[in-house]
């Protein structure tokens, strides 16, 4: 169960006197899986509900917009996600000026005592808190042991000797090696985005592409990618968009190769940033839908090449890899 709250005095009580984490968790990668481990069996000690306390947008987009880093996850899929690893309550709160400006004893007073009632709260030890990020896990410790609150200092999960950490799978992604990415996410990393009409030349050389606009995460770099079709919506509906009128095809596409291409097409003169989805095998309409792409590997660089000939050769050899890369992967 997700919730959006304008304001922490509405929390329900179903929604409090548990176990609680508090932080951003986005791209819900295999530390935070480890994490709401944790805090499920913290939870099922003090016989309470495991909550997580999250801000949208986080706290970086308001104290330093320009530099603040795009999405890895959308709230939604984060939620869905965290409920999976046996979070009870995933509670969203809107970040504001006046929220970042709380001194750490007062946001602790405010948020954990007053509002969520927290009987444990589990934190990790790189975790900070309150006005200029002034708060740690030793000043959190010594206001739980003054309110008879239990703290638990979460065992963090490494790889290679280094944390596993929403920054490091950023820094993989941006470097387009998505692979090594989704070595440390729990699942492959998706991006979504709205099909828009494009140029739509790919059909006349016999390779149709939905071409994906409004895309709310982090895309990787320039290149071509081997990925699959993870989900797909109706945009006027919010429901599966297989059954929706704003469809014509031959087959639910979830699931299905898609050749992935990021950036410009030199072969015919276009420099503009582009995301196109040539799904193997699909025939149909996309437009106006949500396409969800999980991404697998990145198979090469963007190319010009000096005839259309040239180019759907090399489609055709992206396609057969993009195949092999999925076959070779088990659908979860």
């Amino acid at each position: 169960m997700s919730l959006l709250y304008n304001d922490t005095m509405k929390i329900p009580f179903e929604a409090q006197g548990g176990a609680v984490t508090i932080g951003n968790f986005d791209g819900v990668h295999r530390g935070h899986r480890a994490i709401m481990k944790q805090v499920r069996e913290l939870a099922d000690r003090i016989g309470g509900p495991a909550i997580v306390f999250t801000f949208d947008p986080p706290p970086a987009r308001l104290l330093r917009p320009n530099e603040a880093p795009e999405a890895l996850t959308s709230m939604e899929r984060r939620a869905q996600l965290l409920h999976q690893f046996g979070i009870d309550h995933v509670i969203v709160y809107p970040t504001t000026l006046d929220l970042l400006q709380l001194e750490p004893e007062e946001f602790f007073a405010k948020i954990i005592v007053k509002s969520l009632n927290a009987k444990a709260i589990a934190e990790g030890e790189n975790f900070r808190f309150g006005k200029r990020r002034r708060g740690d896990v030793a000043l959190l410790k010594q206001l739980c042991d003054e309110k008879g609150i239990e703290f638990s200092l979460l065992q963090l999960e490494q790889e290679n000797g280094d944390w596993i950490s929403s920054t490091r799978i950023r820094l993989e992604i941006e470097a387009g090696n998505v692979k090594a990415a989704n070595q440390l996410l729990v699942e492959p990393y998706r991006i979504s985005g709205i099909v828009a009409q494009g140029d739509q030349r790919g059909r006349t050389i016999g390779f149709p592409t939905a071409n994906l606009q409004a895309i709310p995460m982090l895309c990787p770099p320039v290149g071509v990618y081997a990925a699959r079709v993870a989900k797909l919506e109706a945009a006027h509906s919010g429901g599966n968009a297989s059954d929706a009128a704003v469809l014509t095809s031959n087959a639910d596409p979830v699931g299905m190769p898609v050749a992935l291409h990021i950036g410009p097409n030199p072969t015919f003169g276009v420099s503009g940033l582009k995301v196109e989805a040539h799904i193997v095998g699909f025939h149909g309409d996309l437009y106006g839908a949500s396409l969800h792409i999980e991404i697998l590997d990145r198979l090469r660089d963007v190319h010009r090449f000096a005839s259309k000939e040239e180019l759907v050769a090399q489609l055709t050899i992206d396609v057969e890899k993009t195949k092999a890369v999925v076959a070779s992967i088990k659908l979860p």
